[in-house]
């Protein structure tokens, strides 16, 4: 399948990996990669620009097929090293940077001098727009329906997406609510050049999570994600657990009185707690409403195979066969 996003980027399949904490290793965007679709390690996830380099390193080991590194730029006392990381990425030759977070322009004269194409992540149009005006290359375009930080405008997207369509120029990707063949049909029926698959990914043979968060998934109806962080307006959607809900009725309880100390337990460090050592119940981690249409647990080629045939299938069979000659 051909798109603007295959074009820009290298690759057979119009998929991308999204970054995700604690799940990007090298293994999970090699294999990627190696299915057709572009990998991604996820940059925060190594801390530092040796543990990065040494991941990048790890990937190019593992496939010879193109895959990309995500950046997120967050708010922080103590920052990470941007310009360390930033410098790894292009010494290394990765050729795809996804950004998130803050405004990347900062970094994007280093980047662009590089030869590397820049998407950012977006759950705006008018982000989207910003991001394509700072000299973005492609930009991933986040439904309230996605997991981790969907914004607070709460547009799902089925709207979203059309207007991406309309307003922007450089290509972009659906991302929140990608799993299958359908998911991708429908992106590109609304504009988009491809999807961005997150938590579809975790629930893969070659994912580097403990098999409880792999079963969670399988387990998972689109109930059963919620959101929290709404009073701190840095809300973020979650699997449901235990953990969750102890924050939830903080949450309730303290109102706007509500710091994110109170919910410290709940959502700081959770993240090798629960991918890398099951604990299901520790806190807060990021999860899509897509939960509901995760089945089974496939190798990453299998899941990719699938996607495009059932894609195929869809456009050839059914929309064709709707044609009134």
């Amino acid at each position: 399948m051909k798109t603007r996003i295959t074009e820009m980027l290298g690759i057979r399949h119009p998929i991308v990996q999204g970054g995700m904490h604690y799940v990007g290793f090298a293994e999970m965007a090699a294999a990627v990669s190696n299915a057709g679709g572009l990998g991604v390690i996820t940059g925060l996830t190594q801390g530092t620009p040796d543990k990065l380099r040494a991941e990048i390193e790890k990937c190019r080991g593992l496939t010879n097929k193109p895959f990309g590194v995500n950046l997120t730029f967050l708010p922080a006392v103590t920052p990470p090293d941007y310009p360390g990381l930033v410098q790894v990425i292009i010494e290394s030759g990765v050729k795809v940077v996804e950004t998130a977070g803050n405004n990347p322009q900062k970094y994007l004269p280093a980047l662009k001098d590089a030869g590397i194409k820049v998407i950012h992540k977006c759950t705006s149009v008018r982000h989207a727009l910003k991001a394509e005006a700072i000299g973005c290359d492609a930009v991933s375009v986040d439904g309230f329906e996605c997991g981790g930080h969907p914004g607070e405008d709460d547009v799902a997207n089925f709207i979203l997406l059309p207007r991406a369509g309309e307003e922007l120029k450089v290509p972009f990707l659906a991302s929140g609510g990608m799993a299958d063949g359908r998911s991708l049909v429908a992106a590109l029926a609304m504009g988009a050049d491809g999807m961005n698959m997150g938590t579809r990914f975790i629930a893969t043979k070659e994912a580097p999570v403990h098999e409880n968060v792999k079963q969670a998934l399988v387990a998972a109806s689109e109930l059963d994600t919620r959101l929290i962080m709404r009073p701190l307006r840095n809300t973020e959607r979650v699997l449901n657990n235990a953990g969750v809900e102890r924050l939830l009725e903080k949450e309730r309880t303290l109102g706007d009185k509500l710091t994110f100390n109170d919910i410290a337990p709940e959502v700081a460090g959770v993240y090798p707690r629960i991918m890398r050592d099951g604990e299901m119940d520790a806190g807060g981690w990021s999860c899509g409403q897509v939960a509901g249409l995760i089945h089974d647990i496939p190798s990453v080629q299998e899941l990719i195979d699938r996607i495009m045939k059932q894609a195929n299938d869809i456009i050839r069979q059914r929309l064709v066969g709707l044609l009134d000659d």
